[in-house]
């Protein structure tokens, strides 16, 4: 069986959100596999677990196992790149390419974690909700994006009202907990790209830079007019950095 790009999905949406760099993936002939996040999607959430990103990477490593694959791209946005790091940390061999999306390679600042764990308070107080998931919808896009596409920033708004708020309160917590990735990053010789909306008001370009950086065959990749989400604001052009990744690990894993 060929070893497809995974398609993590960011908070919290699910693996929809990936649709249209899908098809333009497929079309050019990758095998592509949408993931959702447990609670997320199809993906119900176990009852009983402590947060944690591990085990969304662990259940990713028992989902891969049971379709016959040993390794596979990872692109994760948003959560879904935390997901991936974590994956990284924890089976390093089973990664043959990465492009992480919107995400720094750093832990949280106690101060952004204690932002996250007030978020997932707050998210489950029913006379809250509404308000807090249409603000957020609004921050994950792009100021040229908002202005220019109302229908998206709509969808966004749809898919975020329609997540389970325990979900998205556990994946709240599981960011808020997950370890520094740095060292992972450095320690992996993996084609690799880092892409970075210059509109993203959530993840800094200093900070992608950093993450870019601590990677030995990475790139930093940003995009105009694109904020936190490029899978769904800049699809054709996610699909063309992808597909440029999938023809480096290729050209890597291809003996002399």
């Amino acid at each position: 069986m060929s070893s497809p790009v995974v398609l993590l999905h960011a908070l919290p949406l699910e693996s929809s959100m990936w649709d249209e760099t899908a098809r333009a993936l497929r079309a050019r002939g990758h095998d592509v596999l949408p993931v959702d996040q447990r609670g997320f999607g199809g993906t119900p959430l176990p009852a009983g677990d402590a947060p944690s990103l591990d085990l969304v990477a662990d259940d990713l490593a028992r989902e891969l196992d049971r379709r016959g694959l040993d390794t596979v791209a990872l692109a994760g946005c948003s959560m879904g790149g935390y997901t991936a790091m974590s994956f990284l940390r924890r089976h390093p061999h089973r990664v043959r390419a990465l492009a992480l999306f919107a995400a720094r390679g750093t832990a949280d600042t106690p101060r952004a974690a204690a932002a996250r764990l007030r978020f997932a308070h707050l998210i489950l107080d029913d006379s809250l909700r509404a308000r807090i998931v249409t603000d957020t919808a609004a921050s994950l896009l792009g100021a040229t994006t908002r202005a220019q596409r109302p229908r998206l920033l709509t969808r966004v708004t749809d898919l975020a009202q329609a997540a389970a708020p325990h979900s998205v309160a556990w994946a709240q917590r599981a960011i808020a907990a997950r370890a520094d990735s740095l060292a992972a990053l450095r320690a992996t010789d993996v084609p690799a790209v880092v892409v970075q909306g210059e509109e993203d008001e959530l993840v800094a370009l200093d900070e992608a830079r950093e993450t870019a950086a601590a990677l030995p065959n990475g790139r930093l990749v940003t995009l105009p007019g694109v904020g936190h989400l490029a899978p769904l604001e800049a699809p054709e052009r996610t699909a063309e950095i992808l597909a440029d990744l999938l023809t480096a690990s290729t050209v890597q894993a291809r003996p002399c």
